[in-house]
């Protein structure tokens, strides 16, 4: 049993000659487009994954600095 991919279902419904032809093993000839279009959505990965990172720091930064506020304001008292 074969695994069924969101791409390929995009590329059947797009166009199923060339879903087929794919499926056969046989080459796009438009190799230079398809190599830039995956390195478009690999930069675009990258960019994706370093804003969920810098997010999670962000509200870790935010929860230590409420801690330490809530432990000086503690102190005061």
């Amino acid at each position: 049993m074969s695994i069924i991919r969101a791409s390929d279902i995009g590329n059947y419904l797009y166009c199923r000659r060339a879903w087929r032809y794919r499926k056969n093993g046989v080459e796009s000839e438009n190799q230079a487009e398809l190599a830039a279009g995956t390195e478009l959505h690999r930069r675009h990965g990258r960019k994706a994954l370093s804003a969920a990172l810098l997010r999670t720091l962000g509200m870790v930064l935010l929860f230590a600095a409420i801690l330490a506020l809530t432990a000086y304001c503690t102190a005061q008292l």
